[in-house]
């Protein structure tokens, strides 16, 4: 799969990837979001414990949840009658953990 188009001097984005990039900051442009993920850098969590973690009712975790997954940023698995959710894969936590050190030495 070819991401880039172009040489050195003129490197671009097929439209689908460059969509796909854009929907992904884009569900990154929440602070509670935000919040959820550097919550997950510790390791699963039930939606009661993220609720108390990111300071959110339930449903708001779960509403959140949602896009979390879609975008394969987080996964679900089912522990009895409880859901917990974690980080995707390694490259979420990447990812982030780069977002953070760009705001704090950008």
């Amino acid at each position: 799969m070819e991401i880039f188009k172009g040489t050195s001097h003129q490197t671009q984005l097929d439209d689908t990837t460059a969509q796909h990039i854009a929907e992904l900051f884009s569900v990154l442009g929440d602070t509670s979001r935000v919040k959820i993920i550097a919550a997950l850098l510790d390791g699963p969590m039930n939606v009661q414990s993220l609720a108390e973690t990111v300071g959110i009712s339930p449903s708001a975790i779960s509403h959140h949840m949602r896009s979390l997954r879609q975008m394969h940023l987080v996964r679900a698995h089912k522990q009895g009658r409880q859901v917990f959710y974690s980080l995707d894969d390694q490259h979420v936590e990447e990812l982030f953990l780069r977002g953070i050190d760009h705001v704090l030495h950008g």
